[in-house]
């Protein structure tokens, strides 16, 4: 079992920029892809960012260029530095793990506020 913690959240005006963490812990080892996810009001939860193992990313259309995912080596640590925040950005970001043997665990989720 993987256990994820999220902080980061907050309100930030247009054009502005926050850093999420998840701090991961338990079965870490098992840790194959890590990435975040967003749900704004009345839609769907949504892919923002992952990293596999390999270090390959994947982006969102609506963040690239704004949003950067990276992690440690040792998998314990996962962040999103978020840039050039627009009030669409607005959601409650989860942090989302999967492991070699499809296990999927989630955090309990960062409330991101933009606005002015």
């Amino acid at each position: 079992q993987v256990q994820l913690v999220e902080s980061g959240g907050g309100l930030v005006q247009p054009g502005g920029s926050l850093r999420l963490s998840c701090a991961a812990s338990g079965s870490i080892s098992g840790i194959n892809v890590m990435g975040w996810y967003r749900r704004a009001p009345g839609k769907q939860r949504e892919l923002v960012a992952l990293i596999t193992s390999t270090s390959s990313t994947t982006y969102a259309d609506s963040v690239k260029g704004r949003f950067t995912i990276s992690r440690d080596n040792a998998k314990t640590a996962l962040w999103l530095q978020m840039n050039s925040l627009k009030p669409e950005d607005t959601a409650v970001y989860y942090c989302n793990v999967i492991t070699y043997n499809k296990y999927n665990a989630w955090g309990q989720g960062t409330q991101v506020t933009v606005s002015s």
